[in-house]
């Protein structure tokens, strides 16, 4: 696999003959539902094929990356997605026909579903498979060629990313762009057809921004500081393993990971003594656990560390589960108390195994401090009174809730997953990933004979007649 890697990572093309060579080739012949169908299938199953080469590259790049959280995360759910697009394709791509409104009859509409053309995505290092397989499955299934930047951030895994498609895909339908920061915004600037962006909210507005020129169709999928609500009646041991679920898969390297948890003064005692038990039992041991996932890389280690040194000096109260690892870039699961609003990791997007306990009067409370601030990706409300849950619900505006859980709503095919300001804008999963990447062509069919032709000028009595029946 090494030699076909070092083939795989050649210089970078020029863009401008990539983009343009792409939509030649889809304007040529626009992708039918049997080639649409024919690209996914063998997308899944080259992918499935190399499930496990993908997770050691995974575990490569990161230093050391969880196994079975790999192939639950980058690798279960990119394989759904595939089979959820197929499944339903076929209707989806059927026009949606209709009578016009009652004033126009006897005309009548239809909506069509046409491929935009070429499709960019540029996807981040954290799920660097799932997060630049699922949009690139959808785009095709949509009818699209595509062009892929993965992250520099991850070269093994984009490298492999590169092997798989040249594998499957012919060169004019999808290209595969390594390299760093510079192609990136190099990349955003493209006059592409649509362009899909997953990372963080700084550099989406520096992409958003190159991209305007252009006036390219985007998707942001981006983070911000994701909260957990905890109602103070509900059982904390239950909150506490559900939370740590979220939280630490992939050592909080996750863009929908719990941020911060607002709960009453009096629960913080239980749930840290429930936090220490939930680690315990789960990474008995950090330094020979394989179920631990390192930091990426030392920057991101660094920043996290940085985090933790300031709040330890503004005297917040830092609690770490286990002994981490510093060469190995292992960050143990840390809970911050009592943290001063200064801090920057009351400020920043965490990232990492880092979770603030915020102390709150009262659930409405907790929904004040929330609003407060910038619109979340994710909210989760751990809560078994369901007019206080509704209450929450229709008071807070964030990307997807879950209730009483963590993390999942990201994997429903049926829901939509995007966020909202700051966190992001547009969706995409399942069916809004096939509407992200169409254009809804509207069209009208005029009768042979239509009573507007009586609104033409000379305007006579009958126009007269017609406006008093339509102006009412």
């Amino acid at each position: 696999m090494n030699a076909q890697l070092q083939t795989a990572a050649t210089i970078t093309p020029d863009l401008s003959s990539v983009l343009k060579r792409l939509r030649e080739a889809q304007r040529r012949q626009v992708p039918d539902y049997a080639q649409r169908m024919d690209d996914l299938a063998r997308l899944r199953s080259a992918f499935k094929a190399r499930l496990e080469e993908f997770a050691t590259a995974m575990s490569a790049d990161f230093g050391q990356r969880s196994r079975h959280e790999s192939l639950l995360s980058d690798g279960m759910t990119v394989l759904n997605e595939i089979s959820h697009l197929r499944s339903h394709l076929r209707g989806w791509m059927r026009p949606k026909r209709a009578m016009a409104d009652m004033n126009f009859w006897p005309a009548t509409t239809e909506i069509r579903y046409q491929p935009l053309g070429v499709v960019g995505i540029i996807s981040p290092w954290n799920y660097p498979v799932n997060l630049a397989l699922m949009p690139l499955a959808a785009a095709i299934a949509a009818g699209n060629h595509v062009m892929l930047k993965p992250s520099e951030h991850t070269p093994r895994t984009a490298e492999l990313l590169q092997v798989l498609l040249s594998e499957v895909f012919p060169a004019d339908r999808v290209a595969t762009i390594l390299g760093g920061a510079d192609v990136a915004a190099d990349f955003s600037a493209l006059p592409l057809d649509h362009l899909f962006f997953t990372g963080s909210t700084q550099v989406g507005r520096m992409v958003m921004a190159a991209a305007a020129p252009n006036l390219t169709p985007i998707t942001l999928e981006l983070g911000g500081k994701s909260p957990a609500i905890i109602a103070p009646d509900y059982p904390v041991k239950t909150a506490v393993e559900r939370i740590a679920s979220g939280k630490f898969l992939n050592a909080g390297q996750t863009c929908i990971a719990p941020d911060y948890v607002l709960l009453s003064r009096a629960m913080i005692p239980d749930f840290v003594e429930a936090m220490r038990v939930t680690i315990a039992a789960r990474y008995p041991d950090l330094g020979t656990s394989p179920d631990y996932t390192s930091i990426v890389n030392d920057r991101q280690y660094q920043r996290l560390v940085g985090y933790l040194d300031e709040a330890r000096a503004a005297g917040a109260d830092v609690i770490q589960f286990g002994t981490g690892d510093a060469a190995r870039r292992i960050l143990p699961p840390t809970l911050v108390l009592n943290a001063g609003e200064n801090l920057k990791l009351m400020h920043d997007e965490l990232f990492g195994p880092i979770l603030p306990l915020i102390a709150t009067d009262s659930v409405d409370a907790a929904v004040d401090y929330i609003n407060d601030r910038p619109r979340p990706l994710a909210l989760y409300h751990f809560d078994h009174d369901k007019q206080r849950t509704e209450s929450v619900l229709n008071r807070t505006v964030a990307g997807g809730v879950a209730v009483n859980d963590t993390v999942f709503q990201i994997a429903q095919s049926k829901l939509p997953f995007g966020g909202v300001g700051p966190s992001g804008m547009g969706h995409y999963h399942g069916r809004d990933s096939f509407l992200t990447f169409s254009k809804q062509k509207p069209v009208l069919y005029q009768a042979r004979f239509s009573t507007l032709s009586l609104l033409r000028p000379p305007y006579a009595k009958a126009a007269d007649f017609l406006l008093k029946l339509l102006i009412r």
